[in-house]
């Protein structure tokens, strides 16, 4: 999907490079390549910037995610997330009959708060002993984050570069905030014509030109159907359909959980996202400049989760439900985890926001949603979608 390879011995030598001068380097590498190669797309600029070796925004030894950072996720808020998530696994490990070895493969993992408190959770559990835990990792600074928070859990984690390194198991693919972070093309609408965006060096900065869209664009918009009106600005996530393809071969049975921040398709092109979902974060700021801070901020689009429900089918998976998160959470047992688990904490409600951000409509509850597809024979009915399913709006 995305390539980010780099030497140990080069990555040593980076440590001791301030980070102002890696998104200068990081420019000017974009900058050479645009003189070699002409004007580049949209997806491969930001492609560059979120994941080029070592100078890329997800990359670098010195991104960091949290209240350190420039954004925070939902397992930085509170671990009951986590807990909760691993619940709503062991009930999926139950459904498939309680195989001997059930694959947690977790892709996107951030610095592991994830996958520490769902296996925190678990610990106590008789599914305990049949986890199987990977973490999908590119970056070797990550990594190294992950290893040291999930050292208790060392006989119980392995790390792989890529879903492609495991094959035919049963489980669960898990991914928090990962699909957001897919580089994207960017198109617009000129008169009678959509346009796609590149990238164009101009000095020391970049400008964007329109030209026609690639042939993969081009069958996106026919596949789904998309007219947009004249003025309009959007994006269009191709990386999900390799992702997902990917995920069809490393699943022989079991389901995929995808939490994240989106809408339908019909909702995700309206009139209302003339702009379109772009947004990048440095420092807790936000802004619509991707030119900004070069290597140094975040980069995100929502996601289009009719797209997930299509191409998961295409790969032989059903989406069984999604919704909100916070109604996910709240239905299977917040406020029951919370007071077995968590009840005498004293940091049960610290954090960037509190426990009640996971599942407000005025934070996390709302903005991010839950969708989970299912390979295999039956029907399985799961907790989280107990309350409510709006699986009927994809």
């Amino acid at each position: 999907m995305l390539n980010a390879e780099c030497g140990i011995k080069l990555l040593d030598s980076a440590l001791c490079i301030p980070k102002s001068e890696f998104t200068g380097m990081l420019r000017q590498l974009i900058i050479d390549r645009i003189k070699r190669e002409g004007p580049i797309s949209f997806k491969d600029f930001m492609e560059m910037a979120l994941y080029y070796p070592q100078y890329g925004y997800y990359t670098s030894a010195e991104t960091d995610i949290g209240s350190r950072g420039d954004f925070y996720t939902s397992p930085h808020v509170h671990p009951v997330f986590g807990a909760l998530i691993g619940r709503q696994v062991e009930e999926m490990w139950r459904a498939l009959e309680e195989p001997e070895e059930f694959h947690i493969i977790e892709a996107g993992a951030g610095r592991g708060y994830l996958a520490a408190d769902m296996l925190g959770y678990l610990r106590d559990t008789a599914f305990f002993s049949n986890i199987r835990y990977t973490i999908v990792e590119m970056s070797p600074f990550m990594r190294q984050k992950q290893e040291q928070l999930l050292a208790p859990f060392a006989d119980r984690v392995r790390w792989s570069q890529s879903l492609a390194e495991t094959d035919g198991v049963r489980g669960c693919i898990v991914s928090n905030e990962l699909f957001d972070a897919f580089p994207v093309h960017s198109v617009y609408r000129d008169g009678d014509t959509i346009k796609e965006i590149y990238v164009a060096a101009d000095g020391d900065g970049f400008i964007e030109e329109q030209r026609a869209c690639s042939s993969r664009v081009a069958a996106y918009l026919e596949e789904f159907g998309i007219e947009l009106p004249p003025g309009y600005r959007t994006e269009i996530n191709l990386e999900l359909k390799n992702w997902l393809r990917d995920a069809g071969q490393t699943l022989s049975e079991g389901f995929i959980l995808s939490i994240d921040y989106g809408y339908p398709e019909w909702d995700y092109y309206s009139p209302a996202r003339s702009r379109g979902t772009l947004i990048c974060y440095y420092k807790h700021q936000d802004s619509e400049n991707p030119y900004a801070h070069v290597g140094m901020q975040d980069m995100s689009a929502h996601v289009n989760f009719s797209a997930i429900k299509k191409w998961g089918e295409d790969g032989g998976f059903r989406t069984i439900g999604y919704c909100p998160q916070g109604t996910f959470l709240v239905a299977l047992g917040i406020d029951e985890v919370m007071k077995e688990r968590f009840s005498s904490s004293e940091d049960s409600f610290s954090g960037p926001g509190n426990v009640s951000s996971l599942i407000s409509p005025d934070g996390f509850g709302k903005t991010h949603k839950v969708l989970i597809q299912y390979k295999g024979s039956g029907n399985p009915q799961l907790s989280g979608f107990s309350l409510r399913n709006r699986l009927n709006v994809l």
